[in-house]
């Protein structure tokens, strides 16, 4: 008993103290947050993505539409050059595909469709993120039937 006693005593303060525990705490939480910042962000640049997408497929749409290539021989590379990111304009690929007949009033359909990259995949605590393909389509009527350059896609 008396040993028990004499082990409490010279236990009790150390066991008591807490110095450097909020260094501890900090090294613990800090990845966390971390983490989840990056998340914040990485959402944030897809959602940004799919609305460039979005609107160079209603771009490319209402041009397909009229029968009107902007510049150069085919209206998916131009698409595909208007795009505001440099992962837009590489590695995107533009499709424009009637989804009909190439008669006025049938639909012409122009999507843009990209693998996405997560940021907060590349880090070691999470392993690799498989890459979702964000697509961005709008969908027009034909007011004249299309033309050279105007159906296609991008490689």
């Amino acid at each position: 008993m008396k040993r028990l006693e004499s082990f409490r005593k010279k236990v009790s303060p150390v066991a008591r103290c807490e110095r450097g525990l909020a260094v501890v705490e900090f090294a613990v939480l800090v990845p966390l947050l971390v983490l989840i910042l990056f998340g914040i962000a990485d959402f944030g640049l897809a959602m940004n993505s799919y609305n460039n997408q979005t609107q160079l497929a209603n771009e490319g749409a209402r041009y397909a539409a009229v029968n009107r290539v902007p510049s150069g021989s085919s209206l998916a590379s131009y698409i595909k050059s208007q795009g505001d990111t440099d992962q837009i304009r590489n590695d995107s690929q533009v499709c424009v595909k009637l989804l009909g007949s190439n008669k006025v009033g049938q639909p012409v359909e122009v999507t843009v469709s990209l693998p996405f990259d997560w940021a907060v995949g590349s880090m070691p605590i999470i392993g690799t993120l498989p890459k979702p393909t964000i697509v961005g389509s709008a969908v027009m009527r034909m007011e004249q039937p299309a033309g050279d350059g105007i159906i296609g896609c991008t490689a």
